[in-house]
């Protein structure tokens, strides 16, 4: 005898519903967020620089006490650089060339101030 319950769960098993049904769409459905997240991954280059510097790692002659430290170390190595790490570093070039001018004219001013003044014997016998 057929009875209400089994013939729904008849029904819900062959539109992919019911117990066994929700678990595989969930299955699915985590897959799909995986394969996606996966594909970020690999078109952003993550993918790339992780495998890159783990096979470092695993090519490494003496193995380094701490793993995590190493993985740090290469990864920020090669990881774009922070904007405001980058205008820093202009800003020291910008000073460098400032100061390096700034030199130039202290010993042109020094040369100038010379012809001036008399020569420093000259000054200690008077």
């Amino acid at each position: 005898m057929v009875t209400a319950g089994s013939a729904r769960a008849a029904q819900e098993q062959r539109a992919g519903a019911g117990p066994r049904g929700a678990q595989m769409a969930q299955y699915k459905a985590a897959d799909s967020k995986r394969e996606q997240f996966r594909r970020y991954l690999e078109k952003s280059g993550v993918l790339d620089t992780l495998t890159k510097v783990l096979v470092a790692l695993y090519e490494e002659p003496e193995k380094p006490n701490s793993a995590l430290d190493f993985l740090k170390q290469h990864l920020g190595a090669s990881t774009p650089e922070n904007p405001e790490i980058e205008a820093l570093r202009l800003e020291v070039t910008e000073m460098k060339e400032k100061y390096e001018a700034v030199l130039e004219e202290n010993k042109k001013l020094k040369t100038k101030l010379a012809q001036y003044e008399p020569p420093q014997d000259e000054k200690l016998g008077e």
